[in-house]
């Protein structure tokens, strides 16, 4: 049972690898040539250099019977426009052309609940919403939805291509970090004053990769299925976080509208004057809706374990403070 894998590198996808090891897999993931290697340190994977968009990846993945397309390139930043489109669609249309000519039996394609898209406000969806392309805020969210359009593509043409779309992954290993990660890094360095009237589903980052092994395994070609657990406003995420390290979790909201014209401001007057813009408007975007979902299907049709939120948040704590991220 050899397994293909991008993205293993990442904070799901090092998740994904250490579980397929674990269940008897064996393991071939491709990374860059500048991808930071830590996640995969100590273990018996083979490594193989390359990119999403090489039209002779299909080289690589011969011999494999699954594929896992865990890779994807996140970012809020509107100059990110043609680098998201490039990585996300256009990668993820070569990576699955590849899979067909190397004749790799079934694939996992990991979208996200971005490309889903959110309700009317505070309102829980499922798989069967879908926002207008147009309304997904963004083009981190547009170029996932349209990574699903290439898999959906694939389907048309006979691939088995289960997809798969977590929502916010809570855990170790998260090295980069995520935005999710990134709230709990902000908050353990005492760097969130106020906090912003959202929320957000949550789900144990093992959990999300379980979730992949169990679409590869009974997931049905052409469906999506949502990673989630937790519906949480941010205020109760602060407080699960204050519960467990003894901090005291902000107390007052900000106004969307003071974020938004800080964000509106830096990339639209001090970008283009060379200063790095240090919060992005898309983000701030997204934030003005809670984005809550609705898991059942994938707990119902996959066996999606729902493990505990506030064990995933201790765990990234103990994670970050080990790791340095904590100054």
């Amino acid at each position: 049972m050899q397994v293909f894998i991008t993205g293993g590198t990442g904070f799901i996808g090092a998740h994904l690898v250490r579980l397929l090891l674990k269940e008897g897999y064996t393991v071939k993931a491709l990374v860059r040539s500048s991808s930071n290697l830590e996640n995969l340190r100590g273990l018996e994977v083979e490594i193989v250099k390359g990119d999403l968009n090489d039209p002779n990846l299909w080289q690589q993945m011969r011999g494999c019977q699954y594929l896992f397309h865990v890779a994807a390139h996140y970012s809020l930043w509107q100059t990110d426009r043609d680098l998201l489109h490039h990585n996300n669609v256009l990668g993820t249309r070569n990576v699955l052309v590849a899979a067909n000519k190397a004749g790799i039996e079934r694939t996992v394609y990991t979208s996200s609940v971005a490309a889903i898209g959110v309700g009317p406000f505070g309102q829980v969806v499922d798989e069967t919403h879908q926002s207008p392309l147009e309304k997904l805020v963004g083009n981190y969210k547009k170029s996932k939805f349209l990574a699903e359009q290439e898999a959906m593509q694939a389907v048309a043409t006979g691939q088995e291509v289960v997809i798969v779309n977590p929502s916010s992954p809570i855990g170790s290993l998260d090295i980069k970090p995520t935005p999710t990660g990134d709230i709990i890094l902000r908050f353990l360095r005492r760097q969130m004053p106020f906090y912003l009237d959202t929320g957000l589903n949550f789900i144990d980052v093992r959990d999300v990769a379980w979730g992949h092994l169990l679409a590869l395994q009974r997931g049905k070609p052409g469906d999506r299925y949502i990673l989630g657990h937790q519906n949480l406003s941010l205020k109760e995420l602060l407080e699960q976080l204050a519960d467990i390290t003894g901090l005291i979790a902000p107390q007052r909201t900000v106004p969307a509208w003071l974020p938004f014209t800080a964000a509106w401001v830096d990339e639209n007057i001090l970008a283009p004057l060379g200063k790095s813009p240090s919060v992005p408007l898309d983000g701030v975007r997204m934030a003005k809706q809670p984005m809550y979902y609705n898991a059942s299907k994938a707990v119902r049709e996959l066996g999606l374990p729902q493990s505990s939120l506030k064990a995933a948040l201790k765990d990234a704590v103990d994670w970050f403070v080990a790791q340095g991220y904590v100054k």
